[in-house]
């Protein structure tokens, strides 16, 4: 085993983490900071020290994606497939993140993991694929979209007495519990995402037989993802923060809860890798729905939708790419 190539594939997938933390460090924060809760430097500094908790609470995400979407390759074309996995979706998240796009770092992981091994003749656990990323990608947006709308009439209807300036202000308050919460779940999935590449590439190396994670990856892991997350998604933060709707704390705080709470039973139930981005831009629509339908910018969210469902095969197509070219020097 050429151990260049192991090398090769930890760097990018460490990298990956890298740009998933700055393309998505948006989902945690972006509510909070639009809403003034927080300033932005104070969200994105929680954010990344919540990253790094969340990525040591659990590892069902992690072996999910190790084991469950495609055939653990084997020798120097397994790790000419992970690199090429990698590389689709960090094109992915660099293009999506240059038009302010609120992708999926996920699913474009996930996109390229079935591309590359597509190209590569590894099979695909199709099973998995459809159990454990189609079934929740469709259905985490719902739940976040319903759930976002019914905690924020729920909000409006136990604080109908209140008054409006004050209660903006304590939820300006609340808003910094539910953010951290937010970024607690994010490095809680994201982070085991990159493990779980990881542990493949170590496997197929033969530096592991087990399925634990070793100490050393989930800091590496968690660690690029919080400096990442620490220099910031400005593009996508004004995406999900303004563009779909003018968001005040209240509405805020609904979807952000809302999001945290799916993210952590699909996290620790399930062991569902979901998107982060997905969740939380259903239940900011579906909060702010609760004033008018209309205040939705729905022509910016139809964009967004969009980009979801063509993300998983542009990152595929890309990976298959980059398989073809990487195996040539890698065999």
């Amino acid at each position: 085993m050429d151990m260049a190539a192991l090398i090769a594939v930890i760097g990018v997938a460490f990298f990956f983490t890298y740009t998933n933390g700055f393309h998505d460090s948006a989902n945690a924060i972006a509510t909070s900071v639009s809403t003034r809760a927080l300033t932005p430097r104070a969200a994105l500094a929680m954010a990344a020290v919540m990253n790094l908790a969340g990525a040591f609470l659990g590892s069902g995400v992690a072996h999910t994606v190790s084991q469950g979407i495609i055939e653990t390759p084997k020798g120097n074309q397994g790790m000419a497939i992970l690199f090429a996995a990698l590389v689709g979706a960090i094109a992915w998240n660099l293009v999506t993140w240059y038009f302010g796009l609120p992708s999926s770092s996920s699913h474009a992981l996930f996109g390229g993991m079935v591309g590359a091994a597509l190209a590569g003749g590894i099979g695909v656990i199709w099973n998995g694929v459809i159990d454990k990323i189609v079934i929740p990608m469709i259905l985490s947006p719902v739940v976040g979209l319903i759930g976002g709308f019914i905690v924020m009439l729920a909000i409006l209807w136990i604080f109908r007495r209140a008054n409006p300036h004050r209660a903006k202000r304590n939820f300006r308050v609340a808003q910094t519990a539910s953010a951290a919460a937010m970024a607690l779940a994010h490095g809680l999935q994201d982070a085991q995402k990159t493990m779980g590449i990881v542990v493949m590439a170590l496997t197929i190396s033969g530096h592991q037989t087990a399925g634990d994670i070793p100490v050393w990856v989930k800091i590496s892991c968690a660690t690029m993802l919080s400096l990442g997350t620490y220099a910031g998604g400005w593009r996508i933060m004004r995406t999900l923060g303004r563009k779909i709707i003018e968001l005040d704390p209240p509405q805020g705080f609904a979807a952000e809860a809302t999001s945290s709470v799916v993210m952590y039973i699909t996290s620790f139930v399930f062991k569902a890798p979901i998107s982060t981005t997905h969740v939380i831009t259903a239940a900011i629509m579906g909060a702010g729905a609760t004033k008018r339908l209309r205040a939705v910018r729905w022509g910016v969210a139809k964009n967004i939708v969009l980009g979801w469902f063509i993300t998983m095969p542009a990152a595929a197509v890309v990976a298959a790419l980059v398989y073809w070219f990487v195996h040539l020097f890698w065999g």
